[in-house]
């Protein structure tokens, strides 16, 4: 990867305004679920041979409606298969702005992470000749205590 450096602000009505949008985005899905993992993994995946697979059944359902009996709602059936293609087109979409928002964190958090190790440092030099400076450096290690301790303990049991 090249190096980032990403250069954005967001503003307090930005902020606001995007929570909206996702607010309204979750008000026209009322119908959305969650399920446990157990849940997910009794059902039926509907990957891409099986998109297929059901698109040749919506037809089949609906060139031959009489060989099917009163208790079989070939309307529902189809609102389902309609529901369920356009919420993968959909998904392709949020998964799209979700990667990029994702990718973004982890490189405006890296660029973060470098710039308080940078500060680190100089509070760690400045504390040294600088009242006050001390407590703020200790604050700071807090971040390194627990790595150091994981070390540690690695290596005393090895």
């Amino acid at each position: 990867m090249a190096a980032q450096k990403i250069a954005g602000t967001l503003s307090l009505e930005d902020i606001q305004e995007i929570k909206a949008a996702l607010q309204i985005i979750e008000q026209k899905m009322p119908f959305l679920i969650v399920l446990t993992a157990q849940e997910r993994r009794k059902l039926f995946k509907m990957g891409d041979k099986s998109l297929a697979f059901v698109n040749n059944s919506v037809n089949a359902a609906q060139s031959n409606p009489e060989i099917f009996p009163a208790s079989f709602d070939i309307e529902e059936f189809i609102r389902d298969y309609q529901l369920a293609t356009t919420l993968s087109e959909l998904l392709i979409l949020i998964r799209q702005l979700s990667e990029q928002v994702d990718d973004t964190l982890l490189v405006v958090g890296s660029e973060a992470m470098l710039g308080s190790l940078t500060v680190y440092d100089y509070v760690k030099i400045a504390a040294k000749k600088t009242p006050g400076l001390k407590t703020v450096a200790e604050l700071l290690s807090d971040r390194f205590k627990a790595i150091s301790k994981g070390r540690t303990a690695k290596t005393s049991g090895s």
